[in-house]
């Protein structure tokens, strides 16, 4: 760490210390200068934050969404999940390793400091531990200075970010999506948030309430969101069906600009294919967005890849592509369209492929107007002559007599 560094961190150490003391009445603190308006904010997001009342440690969510996950699902879904794939990489992970590449003498140690001030390493251990049991209330002042500190990374490992309790953890969440970037809350969410999460539904089979907050939170910055939680946990293919319904219900609750949510339909499309990947495909259609040309080539050549694919591909699958043609069959062409005709010889549901057909059937091709179907699918020739009655050539009417 360089001496400015160093300094800095010193520099912000015995500013939270003298927050503490009394002001001198003509010191002023020309440390650090603010408008008015953004003290003001700044001010009431940390009362809003120290407000907090906290979720009860008990409290859980999904206990009732076991309908939606079935064995034969979860069994169909397995062919399509890594089987090598290793544990989920974490804050500590990285730095442990960066340490390690730096010193020799500290490949030994199980968890090796990096190179700080005593006092800097002493002061955030201490922080680490009230975490470890927070429940509510204020969070430590030199917690929330980390986001702005160049070695970040470095001083959040010294808090055991995996020991946090869950309300810290979603606390953390609210400061660091305020505070940081998008690549750096990018970051936090894909090595603290994410392995957090998973862990807890993995063990608990749900996800605590504080947590699943927290995930609602860190759509705060959806770039940050899609490429710190969701491409992460697609990509590694080993996302289950549990998680899949979990974390997918995040994309069903908020609201999420549409660019956003174009990219990320496009991103899911070219990845390598891991099973729950329809889920999060299926839950991107369902927004209803109007999508690009170029995301809805690359949708269907996602389904095209799975044309000559002698696996079962799983319900969720066809579904997302039922999900994709009821709401975009306008907007495909007519060769993609006979492709997918195609694709449903191959790939069928007894219950879902006829629903795709229907839709593919009754739509128009992309460019072609309304006016243009309602030509080729009706047989009924329209009269617009005006109907001339003659008034003397009226039929009898029977009268029924008296």
């Amino acid at each position: 760490m360089s001496s400015k560094i160093l300094k800095e961190a010193l520099a912000q150490q015995r500013e939270i210390q003298d927050e503490a003391e009394p002001r001198n009445a003509n010191g002023n603190n020309n440390s650090f200068v603010f408008t008015e308006a953004f003290a003001e904010a700044e001010e009431a997001e940390e009362d809003e934050i120290d407000d907090f009342g906290g979720f009860s440690e008990t409290r859980s969510l999904f206990d009732s969404y076991d309908e939606e996950i079935n064995e034969e699902d979860e069994r169909v879904l397995e062919a399509f999940l890594r089987k090598d794939a290793g544990p989920q990489r974490t804050l500590a992970d990285l730095i442990v390793e960066k340490i390690k590449q730096k010193d020799a003498n500290a490949a030994s140690e199980p968890r090796p400091l990096p190179k700080l001030d005593n006092s800097i390493i002493d002061l955030y251990k201490g922080v680490g531990k009230l975490l470890g049991s927070y429940t509510a209330g204020k969070i430590p002042k030199a917690f929330k200075h980390i986001p702005s500190m160049q070695l970040w990374e470095d001083v959040l490992y010294l808090t055991e970010p995996e020991n946090w309790s869950p309300n810290a953890l979603y606390q953390a969440t609210r400061i660091f999506a305020s505070n940081l970037g998008a690549k750096k809350a990018e970051r936090f969410y894909r090595l603290v948030l994410l392995p957090r999460v998973r862990e807890d539904i993995l063990k608990n089979k749900r996800l605590h309430f504080a947590l699943y907050q927290a995930l609602k939170k860190s759509l705060y910055k959806p770039a940050a969101f899609f490429k710190g939680i969701l491409f992460p946990l697609c990509e590694s293919r080993t996302c289950n069906l549990r998680e899949a319904v979990i974390i997918g219900s995040i994309l069903q609750k908020v609201s999420i600009p549409p660019l956003h949510s174009s990219v990320a339909l496009l991103k899911l499309a070219e990845m390598e294919y891991g099973g729950t990947t329809s889920y999060f495909i299926k839950l991107l259609l369902e927004k209803k967005y109007a999508l690009p040309h170029r995301v809805l080539d690359a949708t269907v050549a996602h389904f095209m890849r799975f044309l000559e694919d002698a696996r079962i591909m799983p319900v969720i699958w066809h579904q997302s592509l039922l999900a994709f043609v009821q709401r975009y069959k306008n907007d495909l062409r007519k060769e993609d369209k006979d492709n997918l005709r195609n694709l449903l010889e191959k790939q069928k549901h007894k219950l879902v492929t006829p629903e795709i057909r229907r839709e593919l059937n009754n739509s128009r091709n992309r460019g072609e107007k309304e006016d243009d179907l309602m030509l080729i699918s009706s047989s009924v020739t329209v009269i617009n002559k005006t109907i001339e009655e003659d008034r003397f050539d009226i039929p009898e009417v029977p009268m029924e007599e008296d």
